[in-house]
């Protein structure tokens, strides 16, 4: 049996019976990651024993009677409430195809969540999934001293440097979060990020006031001038810390602000008993300087995977050939974008 959901309170009530789960499933973080056009639903797919809950965002498709759907950004998937012995991934393949079917949903995407190991042994033989990249990840059950062992040499000396000029103190959103932005936006030019990046004071208003999960604002202040030079924010939900945004004043990078934030969230963390700190990866999922600055913390990656599933295929390549005649050929030539039919 299918059943959409899309009360708030209800959609609590479900991921309450969830044993692992991030706040990347919670109703507050698609709410605010959703555009005009999107409307967030959980899934709940339930056979005997069996409960699976799948979050998507709900989106039409301009100039048609169909919809797709998306995940939100970060790390989603298939959630378990609980798997009977006698569960099927055929009959669920087959209830949740003809949910989208019915719906004229004709294409489904969502970024798979590393730290749930069961989530493609369900998905497996629908659609398909696909292996993007590595991300970096601290285990917390691990002692501090062992933690310590993963760190690149010269991240050692980094971060005692680091000690000797700065203090990270815990942020208070009412008194330092204009700070916190200012040096966000600024990072976020620095590396020349799209708009949709650039997220205003009302975002993380609403994002730090949720019931749904914990946040963190931490931020590093230089000593000699009590000035606030980097800063933070870290989720936690379940047993996962995620670190989520950052920001610092390019004047300071020599003192590596992040590097003594993030070993100072890892500290912690580790003390407040939570099992995995995840970094996240590169830029596109790409082995790049930001997954090279990440790996200085660990030896330890997940592999981050990706679902997609074409639920009709005939009126998807239709879409798609109609909106690939449109772009250039060069565009066309280099389009591994999912769906297609919305590659620019």
């Amino acid at each position: 049996m299918i059943e959409i959901i899309k009360d708030k309170n209800q959609w609590i009530k479900q991921l309450a019976l969830v044993r692992h789960l991030d706040f990347y499933h919670t109703y507050d973080y698609h709410r605010l990651s959703k555009k005009a056009n999107e409307l967030p639903i959980l899934i709940k797919y339930t056979d005997g024993h069996t409960s699976l809950l799948l979050p998507l965002l709900l989106r039409d498709i301009e100039n048609s009677d169909y919809k797709d759907a998306t995940s939100v950004y970060g790390y989603v998937g298939v959630l378990a409430q609980s798997i009977g012995e006698n569960f099927k991934k055929e009959n669920f393949h087959k209830d949740l195809t003809a949910f989208f079917i019915a719906n004229k949903i004709i294409s489904v995407f969502s970024r798979l969540h590393p730290y749930l190991e069961y989530e493609e042994s369900i998905l497996e033989g629908l659609g398909t999934i696909t292996e993007l990249g590595k991300v970096v990840y601290i285990n917390l059950s691990d002692s501090l001293e062992e933690q310590r062992k993963m760190f690149n040499r010269r991240l050692k000396s980094y971060l005692n440097k680091s000690r000797k000029y700065c203090t990270v103190i815990e942020g208070d959103k009412n008194v330092h979060l204009d700070a916190f932005i200012e040096l966000y936006h600024e990072n976020m030019r620095r590396v020349g990020a799209d708009d949709s990046y650039f997220f205003d004071n009302n975002y993380f208003q609403e994002i730090m006031s949720s019931k749904t999960f914990d946040y963190e604002l931490m931020l590093c202040r230089l000593d000699e001038t009590q000035e606030i030079i980097a800063g933070a924010i870290f989720f936690k939900k379940g047993n996962i810390v995620q670190y989520h945004l950052s920001g610092l004043n390019s004047d300071f990078y020599a003192l590596n602000p992040i590097k003594l934030i993030i070993d100072e969230m890892r500290i912690n963390a580790t003390e407040k008993g939570f099992k995995y700190f995840n970094l996240g990866g590169g830029k596109d999922s790409n082995e790049d300087t930001l997954f090279m600055f990440k790996r200085t913390f660990s030896k330890n990656f997940k592999t981050f995977k990706i679902w997609k599933y074409i639920v009709n295929e005939v009126v998807y390549n239709e879409m798609t050939e109609n909106h690939l005649k449109a772009l250039p050929k060069t565009d066309v030539e280099n389009t591994v974008f999912f769906p297609a039919y919305r590659s620019k």
